[in-house]
């Protein structure tokens, strides 16, 4: 069951993320493993506190509803089946067989061979394969909950489904309370993007309320309110965090930056139900090629950013921008061509049947 609101917001998420990594790779708020800032003061930095709080959130949502509907469709062992292949392969596999290629020139960029010359060679492999995870976090999430999800099913035998359809906008607001408990648990402590507590509960909203088409009716009744309070808390959030590491912990988890979370999913969610669901040549086009373009453009952002930045130095800040930019979405959109018509290839990058060309 594909919702045209839904494909809508999974290619424009997908685009603010790519804009959202050009941004970060220049960045002077947070300085690891990136290209470093142009200067002292980067207006183009508030981007990023614009999106990163709700961003990847609204993306597990949204994929914890299109899991109920491929349910329906494919039943559990399918389900598990195709998330296996298209999610666990290519996040497991794949860093060894391409991956290790963005581990690369993520550790150049990080300078991490400075402090590696004594390193044995299949151990300096292996942590190229382990620095090439980039973007694939988001999958190997996704299989994880995929997996929880079946054994949830089995206990609740959708009895808590079913009640999540008589959920009402003063629960979804209160929701908010779970999302910043969520925030506090389950956390990794060094690589912060595995927040497993938030994104989970994410999936399983998704999943359990808002798969259900009563509850996004109410959400698209009352898409103004959401969307200003969405807008809202934006300011506030960006008001009170401007020039912290909004990345790390000390923000992330703080209520302020949870309550943006929530409200900025709902928000998006309320507003795109109302006005989203229609589609033209070129939405339809994007929604086919933004899979390639999530798995794919930090590659291109990496490569390009490096080498701008060696032989190119004195390039206008702008001109750096767009360039990495193209770069990221030409180079992801190449990449996934080519490489979803090499046999085997595809099955360990992609996760795309051998007898299949495309998803």
């Amino acid at each position: 069951m594909r919702k045209t609101y839904l494909d809508n917001i999974r290619w424009i998420t997908i685009l603010i993320v790519v804009i959202y990594h050009v941004i970060y790779m220049f960045n002077g708020v947070t300085t690891y493993g990136v290209i470093g800032p142009f200067s002292e003061k980067q207006p183009q930095d508030i981007f990023q506190y614009i999106v990163y709080p709700w961003f990847m959130f609204l993306l597990f949502v949204v994929s914890g509803m299109a899991a109920r509907f491929e349910l329906d469709a494919k039943g559990e062992s399918g389900f598990i089946r195709n998330r296996t292949r298209k999610y666990l392969v290519p996040s497991t596999i794949g860093l060894f067989v391409f991956w290790w290629i963005l581990g690369y020139f993520n550790m150049l960029i990080g300078r991490a061979f400075e402090t590696m010359g004594t390193v044995p060679k299949p151990i300096l492999f292996l942590i190229m394969c382990i620095s090439g995870i980039g973007p694939l976090w988001y999958i190997q999430m996704l299989w994880l909950f995929s997996v929880i999800l079946i054994w949830i099913r089995k206990i609740e035998k959708d009895r808590l489904y079913n009640l999540g359809k008589k959920t009402n906008v003063f629960i979804i607001v209160l929701l908010g309370i779970a999302v910043y408990g969520a925030a506090q648990v389950l956390n990794t402590p060094i690589i912060v993007v595995y927040r497993f507590g938030i994104y989970g509960l994410g999936f399983l909203l998704g999943y359990f309320i808002f798969s259900h088409e009563e509850v996004m009716e109410k959400l698209e009744k009352y898409w103004i309110i959401f969307s200003l309070l969405a807008v809202a808390f934006c300011i506030l959030f960006v008001v009170f965090n401007l020039g912290k590491p909004y990345p790390d912990h000390e923000v992330l988890d703080t209520f302020l930056c949870n309550m943006y979370a929530w409200f900025g999913t709902i928000g998006v969610l309320a507003f795109m139900k109302k006005w989203g669901n229609s589609e033209n040549d070129f939405s339809k086009w994007m929604c086919r090629k933004s899979w390639g373009m999530y798995i794919f453009h930090y590659l291109g952002i990496a490569i390009s950013s490096r080498y701008i930045k060696m032989y190119l130095p004195q390039m206008p800040v702008f001109l750096v921008y767009l360039l990495v930019l193209v770069s990221g979405i030409t180079g992801a959109l190449l990449l996934y061509e080519i490489i979803s018509r090499i046999p085997v290839l595809r099955w360990c990058v992609l996760g795309i049947k051998q007898n299949k060309i495309k998803e």
